[in-house]
Order: structure tokens, then sequence, then C-alpha cells
């Protein structure tokens, strides 16, 4: 009888590994599967699939095993590339099991394999597309209503930031500002550099 892997993968930090590995944990006790190893990666689909390990999980993979994810689209960021590794998965006579869209694949290249992939993949693909479209026009539609988008220059963090109190009142009092940069322990490019973006004095 041929092993068990769980494939986890996490492309940003909102991403949690650990809620992948609930769900198949599920699935695996709601059908008697024992996971015997667990791959699990923190990588971007951005990477190449030899960077995101899916080259190296399917070298270890043979005719009899089973491979579990937690959703489709942890294999590839495309339908090109989730239909590549399901195509490759089949071919070596790998079963396959997509918790999320309820796929079961027994290892055998069939048109109902084909089809299950193509759509379910479609759709992964669609998804992003629809959120990419709307992050677009939200940019679009802040841009056309004057809204400045970013960080504003020159204004990041300051160590002097929880000064700026102190820091007037010396101005007040006539202090210079060489000596306030001694004081508050600065460069006088910095001080100078933190009155300017602040509008301080």
């Amino acid at each position: 009888m041929g092993k068990t892997v769980a494939y986890l993968r996490v492309s940003t930090s909102g991403q949690d590994v650990q809620n992948q590995e609930l769900e198949i944990r599920r699935y695996a006790e709601a059908n008697g599967t024992k996971v015997d190893e667990w791959v699990r990666l923190e990588m971007s689909t951005r990477r190449s699939m030899k960077e995101r390990g899916i080259d190296e999980l399917l070298g270890k993979l043979g005719a009899g095993d089973t491979l579990i994810v937690s959703a489709l689209d942890r294999l590839g960021r495309s339908l090109s590339q989730i239909v590549m590794v399901v195509d490759e998965l089949m071919d070596k006579g790998v079963s396959f099991v997509a918790v999320k869209q309820g796929m079961r694949l027994n290892g055998e290249r069939d048109m109902t394999a084909k089809v299950q992939v193509a759509m379910f993949g479609l759709m992964a693909e669609i998804e992003r597309d629809l959120i990419s479209e709307r992050t677009k026009s939200g940019l679009e539609r802040a841009r056309a209503e004057g809204k400045q988008l970013g960080r504003p220059k020159g204004l990041g963090k300051s160590r002097l930031d929880s000064k700026s109190g102190e820091i007037e009142q010396f101005l007040q009092k006539g202090v210079s500002k060489a000596s306030i940069a001694k004081i508050v322990d600065v460069a006088p490019a910095t001080l100078q550099h933190f009155l300017k973006t602040r509008r301080v004095g």
C-alpha cells in the first residue's frame, strides 16, 4: 500500500499553514486516512515550481501513493500550472485529493478527472482575476477622487516623533537648532529633516 503525503503552502503571512493542516486532518479522520508525511512550504506562488518544492514533491510520489492538499490552488497560481501538476500525478498513478473542492482523483487518467481539474483550476484563476480587478478599480477610484496613494514622502517613522512637543518648546524659547540636535542626540541634518517634514516650529 502506498504512502499518503499532505502538502501545505502559504504565499503570504496572512495565510496560516495550521488552517490548511486542520482541514486535511479533518478529511483524513473522516475518511479513515493516515497521513504518512507532511510537506510544509512558506513560499509565493510567483516562484518557479522548482522553488516552491513541487518538483521535489512530485519526485517522491509514485504509483499507489496519495497527495492531499487543502485546496486546489495550493498547487499553482494558474490553470496551466495546476493542470500540469495533476497531469503528472495521473501519469505516475498517484491519487489526489483537494479537500476544499471535494475533489478525489484515483490516479487514473479519464475524462472526468480532466474536466474536474480544468473546471476547478479555472474557477481559482477567475477568482484571482476578480480580486485583482477589484483592487485596480479601487486604486483608480481613489486617484480619481484625488487621494494620495502610498506613504507620503518624508513621513516615515522618526525617532523624534515622540519628542516633537519638547522640540517645539525649545524652539519657542529661542534655543538654536544645533543645540536642540545635541539635546535630543541626533545629527543637525536629522533634526532639520524632521522639522521640515513635520512642519514643527
